[in-house]
């Protein structure tokens, strides 16, 4: 008798943990259907902060899949388990130069746009100073704060740097550009589209100037936000460097990557294996995450002309749904960043003697969307981007930043609006 009262209650309690993770799978499975929509109704908010980060794409997670569950070798290792985790870090690598039209050799793999950001900076202001060459920067007010950050960095260890100021619009003017140069020029950082106002710079053109100026000037533009969005080529835009962040584009978070035009060389940052990313990078390749970002650009590069167009039509509806469902009243919303040059999703808009902050809470069961730059989106002050454009004040607090993704659909625009307004 006891030993089945025994084999009963272990039945039960096995019973019991079946049963409870069989629920909590149930759970998980039921939060990630309701973050979808049923019968045409939001039990999520909308999302509508594709610029602070991306879903993964459904083609990238089933790309993931085998090096979580089955291929789990050092891409360093001489056996049969490394060389499939080599193969895939390569094929990623030809994936993401495809994408922007360069040789594989010339794409390094890293953690984020952040670490990519510090090793063109550092790593190029470093080398230009060991060969004499001078000891200038030059930048714009309106730059990510990872590339503003590091080059205060860099003023503490000795070197000049100029901010160049914007228009309303958020441009840079090419005549300011071109008399900021001097003979001690040596890095120029301008980011290829801004992601508060999306206002998309003619990168090319500085390019041209710089290197007019002196061959000796490495350029670096920082990405992130275009990669994906819009053609994004290196050979079009003529730069040395150019930052890629993985979590933009529909590949997981913690992966990026630095375009590094051939024969430009740069002081490293992590020092240890010199096989690691063809020594430029030490530290073993997180395989996962970089399979990931070679299927995204993949996916990009396949579909980049319908991805433009489609961002910027539900973009263009947004803009004009909150205009017209403001009738009357519409002279309060304005558009921040140019109205031509701008990235295809981005919609940055300020709404006269409103607060933005408070219209986002009243809105957050409806509208999940930003007042700014994601990093700083939980503290109530005027960005540096703001700033820059010199956005008055009474529009300045009441700015929203609405941007659109790949699986946005036009249902979710015109709600959107509609409870904007």
């Amino acid at each position: 008798r006891i030993g089945c009262v025994s084999a009963f209650q272990g039945v039960c309690g096995v019973w019991w943990w079946w049963m409870f993770a069989i629920t909590t799978l149930r759970r998980c499975a039921l939060l990630s259907f309701f973050q979808h929509r049923v019968s045409g109704m939001a039990l999520c908010p909308m999302y509508f902060d594709y610029n602070a980060t991306t879903t993964i794409h459904p083609e990238v997670s089933k790309a993931m899949l085998p090096f979580i569950t089955e291929h789990f070798g050092n891409p360093s290792s001489g056996h049969i388990y490394g060389q499939i985790t080599k193969n895939a870090v390569e094929k990623a690598r030809s994936q993401v130069a495809a994408l922007l039209n360069c040789k594989a050799q010339e794409v390094v793999f890293l953690s984020g746009g952040t670490e990519s950001i510090n090793y063109a900076l550092r790593g190029a202001a470093s080398i230009q100073r060991k060969r004499n060459l001078g000891n200038h920067i030059i930048t714009s007010q309106i730059e990510h704060i990872a590339v503003l950050e590091t080059c205060k960095y860099l003023e503490t260890q000795g070197f000049e740097v100029t901010y160049l100021p914007v228009d309303e619009f958020g441009m840079i003017s090419e005549d300011n550009f071109r008399r900021s140069l001097t003979d001690q020029t040596v890095l120029c950082s301008i980011m290829h589209a801004n992601n508060e106002i999306g206002t998309i710079q003619p990168i090319h053109r500085f390019v041209q100037i710089a290197k007019h100026h002196s061959s000796n000037i490495l350029f670096h533009t920082d990405a992130s936000q275009s990669v994906g969005k819009i053609e994004t080529r290196v050979d079009q835009i003529g730069v040395d460097l150019l930052t890629i962040a993985g979590h933009k584009l529909y590949a997981p978070k913690g992966v990026g990557a630095l375009y590094v035009r051939s024969g430009v060389q740069l002081s490293k940052l992590i020092f240890g294996a010199h096989n690691h990313e063809s020594g430029q990078r030490s530290g073993t390749e997180n395989v996962i995450l970089v399979v990931g970002l070679g299927q995204a650009a993949e996916l990009a590069h396949r579909n980049q002309k319908q991805i433009t167009l489609s961002l910027k039509r539900n973009r263009d509806l947004l803009h004009s749904t909150i205009q017209h469902h403001l009738g009357s009243h519409k002279d309060i919303l304005k558009l921040n960043g140019h109205s031509i040059h701008r990235l295809p999703n981005t919609l940055n808009i300020s709404f006269r003697n409103i607060n933005g902050t408070e219209l986002l809470d009243r809105l957050s069961k409806d509208i999940a969307a930003s007042c700014g730059s994601a990093c700083h989106s939980d503290e109530v002050h005027i960005s540096h981007v703001l700033l820059a454009i010199q956005l008055p004040t009474e529009f300045a607090l009441g700015t929203l930043r609405l941007s659109c993704g790949t699986p946005t659909t036009e249902d979710e625009v015109l709600r959107c609006g509609r409870s904007i307004a």
